[in-house]
Order: C-alpha cells, then structure tokens, then sequence
C-alpha cells in the first residue's frame, strides 16, 4: 500500500494482471496524463477539457535558401550527425520564429541524449508557441526532473489559473503525475501545497496532498488531508480509497473500505479494490463473493471475469475457471477495440481442458493464441505439438516442431528439449539422443540442454557421457539443483560411489529442501546404504508431497526389504493403478519376483 494510487487503481491492475493491453512507449519528455479513473471520477461528467489551440505560425516564405538549410540539416542528421542539424534548427527557429523548427531541434537533442541542448530548446519552443500545450508538457517533462522546481511551480500555476474550472481537476492530477519524477519528494510536495492552495476547496486538492504526503511519509498529515476530501465529498470512491491507502494497515483499510460499501453498495471500483485485498490476503471466498457481486452488476466487465477465473483457479474449482475465462475469451473477442491480450487466458484454458482428458479442445484454445507475446506464442505453438503427440501422431508433431524458428538461442533450444521429449515419450530414446547431441552442437553451453542430454545418454547406456554432460550443468548453472540430484540419483540406482552419492543428493536438498523428488533420491541413497529406517521415513514424507508412483515403487522396495510385504504389495498396487506401465515398477517386480 506504499505507491501512490496504489488502491485507486487496484481494479485496472486486476485486469491488466496477464492481460495487459499494448502500449506504446512515451518519450521521455511527455509524461502521461493522470490516472483515468481519478479523473473522471474526480471531474463532473460533462465536462471536457478544451482542445489545444491550433499553434500561430508565421508567414515565412519557404525560400530556397532556407529549404538548402533544412534540407542539407536533416541529411546530416540521418547519417549520425546531432550538433551541427541541431544548431541549425536552432538558428532558422530564431530567425523565422517558426515554433516546429524548435520543436525538431528539441527531437535531435533527445535522439541524441542531450537533456541540456533539448531544454534550451524547448524554451525557445515555448517562448515561439506560448500556447501550445505540447511545448508545455515537454517542457514540465525536463523541469521536474531538475534541481530547482521553481520554473516548473511558475507553469503549474498558470495552467491551473488558466483552465476551466470543470476541466482544472485532470489538470490537477497532471501535475501530480509529473511530479512522481520529481528528485526531491519533499521539494515536490510543498510546490503542491503552494500550488494547490488556492483550490483548497476542492476534493482533488486534499486528495492529491494525502497522496503526497503519503509518499514522503508523513502519515499524518496524510490521514489529515484524506478526512478532508471526505468532508467535502463523503461518498467520493477516490476519497474513500485514498484514506483506505493512507490508513497505514490492511485491517484499518478493510474496515474502511467495508464501512464505506455497507453506505454506498454500487460503489464498483471500491468494491474491486476490497476484492483484490482479499485476494492478496488469501481469503478467496469472500473474494470471489464480492467479485460476483460486481459482475451481477456489470455481466460483461472483462477484469471481473478474470478475476472469477483467476480465484476459482486459486480455490481449485476448474469447472467454474473455465466457465469465467472462456466467457473472458468470448466477451473480450465482442469488443474489437479493446486491445488486451487474452493469450495467457487461452493457454489457461487449454490447460484446463488438457487436465479433463479433453485434448481437441486444448488444442483449438492454444490455436487462438496469436503472436503479440512471442514467448507466450512459442510456448502454446510447442504444446499443440505435444498435443498432437498424445494424439498419436509424432511424425506431424516433429513437423510441427520444425516449423518454428525463433530468433532467441534460449527458445530454439526449448524447441529442440521439446522435440527430443516428445521421443523419449515414444521409447525412442536413440532418436532423442541424436536430437540433443546435434542441438548442443550449436548451443554447447546451454545448461538445458545439457540436463536434458544426460538423462538420454543415461537411457542409452552412457553413463560416462551422462555424467560429463552432467558436471557440465554444475558449472555452467551452481545453482542447478537438479543436476546434482539427477547424478547423485543414478550413482545410487547402480549402487556405486554411494558415500558420493549421499553427498551430491544432500546438496540438492540444501537448495530445494521441499522438493519430494530430491527427498526420493535421499531415500533411495539411504536405502542402497543400509540406513532402512531413514530411507522410509524420507520416502513417506515425498509420497505424503507428491504420490507419484516410482515414489511408490521405492517405498514398497523398502518395505519389503524391512519384512512387511503387505504394506510393499499396497503400495506397488497404488503405483500400478496410477500408471500401468512403469517401467520401475515392472523392473522392480521381475527382480524382487513378485506380482500384483
């Protein structure tokens, strides 16, 4: 609850969360307008902020001198030059008193990072075009960010004495948003107290200055100026969130968003602040009433939709994930202007769909996954390869592989992980080999790889090159707990170098000491020494985490090499029912002599 708006904007956070529309980068002299919320809840509905006056420009004659000038200017600029084009400009601004050759002198500077030269020519820009509010907003871009706000205090106030009294509250928040770049925050918030002074009857005002002091940390004063907003608008939702924000704990904050909901019911963007607390707080149910709550108001309000998915995903309830984010899809898909992105919502779904068994479904949702997140695109475009795999088609799935190219070296190797997964699933563990040891040939450094690798060398009969490949791992990524489990794991599996062994799983436990797969391989070491009872205990604890069936398969071993062949046989069968074909459980029944 630190950052300004942090609780005005909770509900715009919500939905960009995933979904996030596409923005242009601004530069950096054009800060953005404030919040659009706080605007236009803080402003009255009719109004509107005048459009800027169109720039009076001088009646120059574009003289073939003049043109030679600009001409030969912009031609030395575009081969790298800066100082002499931007003099220029400089120069033909003052003579023509022409505001847009100051204003592209203003662009060389910064194409340059010339902050010094760009604001000299700004001024000039400004002194050419006194009225322009595009001069205005670069200038306010680069005083704020300097030593002395003085300049910058001189134009917050003429633009506030200037504008209209309907439209001065988005002046107002503008000014606040400028003045987050401010070095000196203390500086910056008694310029608003001067500033904002005269306009002390008003709610943006108090609400502007609780924000501000907040910032600089002085609670008080910032609870005081929250309680004066309220005075003056007591159902406002941005007064109410902003002393929610200000009251400097998340119990005190609930209580005042509940008591403010409990007067004013159809108050949405408070509602969804209070919803987005409750989930950040883990107490999804309450959450999930106020967010349907929101939606029997708003049935097609696109963030409450995802927010339903998103808290039934966290309450495990996937039917109703499902249902929330394929009406998300399909709402979203209604609104052709809105320019969120809902790829992270269709693999979600995919994944859904995978889950129940439905794969013609999870393939059409990651179908739909278009390429404005190059990451999120590979990765949907990567798993209806496996799909089509699981569907028994490998050799179009490869080609599907194929097909993808990616520019980065971390993505084309995830490419070729994927390529060799999908053989290692068929038993072709040769062909994946070969998959492997010619991606590495290209990226030999690649830890990923290289893991991967050595599990199919091991599969192969390889274990000198597993292990090679293995310390390759270890020094390439120190923190790679995997493979210092996967080699301790092998060593004890063949019984050789076990006090070794015991010493490399023990490390990978230091790193990841909650992992059951780390655990089984500590079982396992303990058992090949010996150590029965450590080795059960162990091997309980990562079957009480994960009951994955080779975790089944070492305990009954133990078990049974401790007498208690019944309790072994129950949990060979417990491994059988989740996969019938496992491999270590047909192995370890041939060698023990024993069936199910």
């Amino acid at each position: 609850m630190k950052n300004a708006f942090a609780i005005v904007t909770l509900s715009a956070l919500l939905s960009a969360c995933a979904v996030a529309p596409h923005q242009q980068d601004q530069p950096a002299a054009t800060p953005q307008p404030a919040e659009a919320a706080a605007a236009d809840a803080a402003a009255p509905a009719e109004a509107e902020v005048p459009a800027p006056a169109p720039e009076a420009l001088p009646n120059n004659d574009l003289t073939s001198d003049l043109l030679f000038r600009i001409t030969k200017a912009e031609l030395e600029f575009k081969k790298g030059q800066w100082q002499g084009p931007y003099i220029t400009m400089m120069a033909l601004a003052q003579q023509t008193r022409d505001p847009r050759l100051a204003r592209r002198a203003v662009e060389m500077a910064l194409t340059a990072k010339q902050n010094g030269e760009a604001m000299s020519a700004i001024r000039l820009w400004r002194n050419l075009a006194p009225d322009s509010d595009e001069a205005a907003q670069f200038f306010l871009g680069f005083a704020v960010t300097g030593d002395d706000l003085g300049e910058a205090e001189a134009a917050f106030e003429d633009r506030l004495k200037k504008a209209k009294p309907a439209a001065r509250p988005l002046v107002m928040f503008q000014m606040q948003q400028y003045l987050l770049r401010a070095k000196d925050k203390t500086a910056a918030f008694s310029l608003q107290e001067r500033v904002l002074l005269p306009y002390d009857d008003t709610l943006e005002s108090h609400l502007i200055l609780s924000q501000g002091a907040f910032g600089i940390n002085d609670m008080a004063r910032a609870r005081a100026e929250s309680a004066k907003a309220l005075a003056i608008k007591p159902d406002s939702e941005l007064a109410i969130l902003t002393s929610a924000q200000v009251s400097g704990d998340i119990d005190a904050a609930m209580k005042t968003l509940t008591g403010f909901l409990d007067k004013y019911p159809k108050s949405t963007e408070v509602r969804a602040a209070y919803a987005r607390i409750l989930v950040d707080n883990k107490q999804y149910d309450e959450a999930r009433k106020q967010f349907l709550m929101l939606l029997k108001d708003q049935p097609d309000n696109i963030a409450t939709l995802y927010a339903l998915g998103v808290t039934s995903m966290q309450a495990d309830n996937l039917p109703d994930a499902e249902k929330y984010f394929t009406r998300f899809v399909t709402t979203l898909a209604e609104h052709p202007n809105d320019e969120r992105d809902p790829s992270k919502v269709l693999v979600i779904l995919s994944q859904i769909a995978e889950q129940r068994g439905d794969i013609d479904l999870a393939y059409s949702w990651l179908e739909k996954v278009e390429g404005s997140d190059e990451k999120v695109y590979l990765a949907a475009r990567m798993k209806m390869a496996v799909l089509t795999a699981r569907k028994g088609n490998i050799d179009e799935a490869r080609k599907q592989l194929a097909e993808l190219t990616p520019a980065d070296p971390n993505d084309q190797a995830q490419v070729f992980q994927t390529d060799a997964q999908l053989l290692r699933d068929a038993g072709d563990h040769r062909a994946a080999y070969q998959v492997l040891e010619n991606a590495l040939k290209r990226y030999p450094d690649n830890p990923d790889l290289l893991y991967d690798f050595a599990l199919v060398a091991e599969k192969v009969g390889n274990t000198v090159l597993m292990e090679k490949a293995l310390r390759q791992v270890m020094i390439a990524a120190p923190d790679n707990q995997h493979a210092y489990n996967a080699l301790g794991y092998s060593l004890a599996e063949r019984n050789e170098r076990l006090p070794e062994a015991y010493a490399l799983v023990d490390k990978a436990m230091k790193m990841a000491p909650g992992d059951p797969f780390i655990m089984d391989s500590m079982g396992w070491v303990q058992f090949r020494m010996g150590n029965l009872d450590e080795a059960e205990a162990l091997l309980r604890r990562a079957y009480a985490l994960r009951n994955d069936p080779e975790i089944a398969v070492h305990l009954g071993e133990v078990l049974f090499a401790k007498g208690d062949v019944g309790a072994a046989q129950k949990m060979w069968k417990e491994a059988q029912a989740k996969d019938p074909k496992n491999d270590a459980l047909k192995s370890t029944l041939a060698r023990l002599n024993q069936s199910l």
